[in-house]
């Protein structure tokens, strides 16, 4: 008499439990857009959105039917008195089953190779990006817990916080002065490492102007939370108004400035009219041990590379000084 009660429950738990859960994960959505990577504001944000929506689709083909039939089976096999099902204890193969499961998997998953390869090129994070305006370039390093931008072509910085050009092209190059993190604008484009004795480069654009948020994606320590910042995408009338406003309203950073700025602490936000010349190379060169970068090149830049044979060779040019 108990059986009928407690079969209805195990499948109304279940079915409000998936319910629950589509919900929350389409609520957000539908409510206003808190879905950042899968609202892209720019070319490499939409290519990559675009590759998370294919795969999901191409996962889908699979993972649904098995829920769905994992259901049927557990229904339409249960035990009960009544069961009508055909009972064949010497079943043992199907070719026909056999064909289905082997056969789809495996297109799926050559069909996932084949998108996967392809957006994997097309999205070379130092892959200059195809636009009739010429890239801006700023430079980035990441500090304990802060997070430096310098624009080497109007000669200012900033610290947490990032004014861009919409509709034009940014050309990143990126290291750090502390451990290892990671730059994300999760809506333009995916994250890459910042790491001491490198420099990676990444392109990266904002179709719209608008006010996006920037953060560290790798933990860091203590104050790995503060490390945020708001990307300004304005027009390039505004961004230049911007460029003259800090230079004239705002005090150059000295070197001195710059190692108070890297020891390990917080920092608001703040601007820069001036910054040391050479300070991006300084910084990735400054863990340069014996002409080789802590990390051996690996996906290191050409200018940056350029950079850390330039200092190399200068060294051992004033050591041969030294000697003579």
């Amino acid at each position: 008499m108990n059986k009928k009660p407690r079969s209805l429950i195990r499948i109304i738990i279940p079915v409000v439990l998936t319910l629950v859960t589509i919900a929350l994960i389409v609520w957000p959505m539908l409510a206003g857009g808190q879905y950042v990577v899968l609202d892209p504001k720019g070319p490499i944000g939409a290519s990559q959105r675009d590759l998370i929506v294919i795969s999901t689709i191409l996962c889908a083909v699979i993972i649904v039917p098995v829920l769905i039939l994992s259901a049927v089976i557990v229904w339409r096999y249960r035990d009960k008195p009544d069961n009508k099902a055909a009972y064949e204890p010497n079943w043992s193969h199907s070719t026909k089953a056999e064909a289905i499961w082997w056969t789809v998997p495996i297109i799926i998953i050559g069909l996932l190779a084949i998108v996967t390869v392809r957006y994997t090129y097309d999205l070379e994070p130092s892959k200059p990006l195809a636009h009739e305006k010429a890239p801006i370039t700023i430079q980035v390093s990441s500090l304990d817990w802060k997070w430096l931008f310098m624009y080497p072509e109007q000669g200012i910085a900033t610290v947490n916080t990032l004014n861009i050009p919409a509709d034009r092209p940014v050309k990143f190059e990126l290291t750090a002065d502390s451990p290892m993190n990671s730059f994300w604008i999760p809506q333009l484009g995916g994250q890459i490492y910042t790491m001491s004795g490198m420099a990676m480069t990444l392109y990266l654009q904002a179709d719209h102007e608008g006010k996006y948020w920037g953060s560290g994606a790798n933990f860091t320590g203590e104050h790995f939370g503060e490390m945020r910042f708001d990307v300004n995408a304005t027009s390039d009338e505004d961004f230049d108004k911007w460029v003259a406003e800090v230079k004239q309203s705002s005090q150059e950073l000295t070197t001195e400035g710059y190692n108070a700025l890297a020891e390990p602490g917080t920092s608001n936000v703040a601007y820069y009219s001036a910054f040391p010349e050479g300070l991006f190379q300084n910084i990735v060169t400054k863990y340069v041990v014996d002409g080789q970068s802590a990390h051996s090149k690996h996906g290191t830049s050409s200018e940056a590379s350029g950079a850390i044979q330039n200092a190399t060779d200068t060294s051992n040019q004033d050591e041969d000084k030294s000697a003579n």
